[in-house]
C-alpha cells in the first residue's frame, strides 16, 4: 500500500495493487456468504487458494512499492493507525454481538504498517544482506508457528498464545520476510524507479480503472467490508 510520488508512479504496480485489492474484496464477499448469510455456500475452488495465499502477493507488492518512496515511516504510521481503528470497530461488533465476527488483534493493516515503520532499518543494507533477512524472517515464521508461549502479545510474532478466533491475522513472521523480498525486487527490478512496461497501452479504461483502485487500496480495504456486509444483509436479511 505504500505509494510512490506522483512523478515516479509506476502504472503496473498500481494496476497489480488494484487487482489484488479487488480479489481481496471478492474473497471477503464469499467469506460473508459462507459464514454468515448462506451456510455451506458453494465457493469456487480458487477461493481457498486466494484465502490462504493471496495476501502474500499483496505483501510482496507492498515491499516493492516501499522502495519507491521516501516517507515509509510516515505512511506506515497512517496504515497502522487505520489498523488500530479496525481493531476497535471489530471489538465493538463482538461486544454487541453484531454478526459472526471475531477480534482483529494484528491484521493485514497492522502488519503492513509495522513493516513500513521498520523498513528504514533495512533501507541501507546491501542487497545480499537484505536477501538474507528476507529468507531468514520467512523461515523464522515457520519455526515459531505452533510454538506455545504464555504471553498473548507475542501472537504478533506468530507464536501460539492460546488466542484463537481472529477475523484477520497476519503475524510479523514470516510476513516481514515476504515484505523484504518485495523490497529486494524493488531495489533491483525497479532500481531506476521506472516502469518495466513503458510501451504497454496503459491508458485503456480497464488499466486506468485498476490503477485507480490500486491508488485507493487503503480506503477500499477500510470501507469495503461494512458496505459489503450491509448490502448482503439487505439482500439476505
Amino acid at each position: 500500500m505504500e505509494k510512490a510520488s506522483k512523478k515516479t508512479r509506476i502504472w503496473e504496480l498500481d494496476a497489480l495493487r488494484g487487482i489484488f485489492i479487488l480479489c481481496m474484496v471478492a474473497v471477503h464477499i464469499i467469506w460473508d456468504l459462507d459464514n454468515i448469510f448462506i451456510k455451506n455456500f458453494d465457493a469456487p475452488a480458487v477461493y481457498e487458494l486466494a484465502l490462504n495465499y493471496g495476501a502474500i502477493f499483496f505483501i510482496v507488492l507492498s515491499g516493492i512499492c516501499v522502495t519507491l518512496g521516501r516517507h515509509s515511516a510516515r505512511r506506515g504510521a497512517i496504515v497502522l493507525g487505520f489498523g488500530i481503528v479496525i481493531t476497535l470497530v471489530f471489538l465493538g461488533l463482538v461486544h454487541f454481538e453484531l454478526g459472526a465476527f471475531y477480534p482483529v488483534w494484528f491484521g493485514i493493516l497492522h502488519l503492513l504498517g509495522t513493516c513500513m515503520l521498520v523498513y528504514p532499518l533495512f533501507r541501507r543494507l546491501p542487497l545480499w544482506a537484505l536477501a538474507v533477512c528476507a529468507v531468514g524472517f520467512a523461515l523464522l515464521g515457520f519455526y515459531v508457528d505452533g510454538v506455545r508461549v504464555d504471553f498473548p502479545p507475542f501472537l504478533i510474532f506468530g507464536f501460539e498464545t492460546g488466542v484463537h478466533g481472529m477475523s484477520d491475522y497476519f503475524p510479523i513472521f514470516p510476513n516481514l520476510g515476504y515484505f523484504l523480498a518485495g523490497a529486494f525486487i524493488g531495489r533491483t527490478a525497479y532500481a531506476k524507479k521506472e516502469s518495466l512496461l513503458p510501451r504497454f497501452p496503459k491508458d485503456n479504461p480497464v488499466v486506468r480503472a485498476l490503477s485507480f483502485c490500486g491508488r485507493q487500496s487503503l480506503f477500499i480495504y477500510v470501507l469495503h467490508q461494512p458496505i459489503v456486509y450491509g448490502v448482503l444483509w439487505l439482500i439476505f436479511g
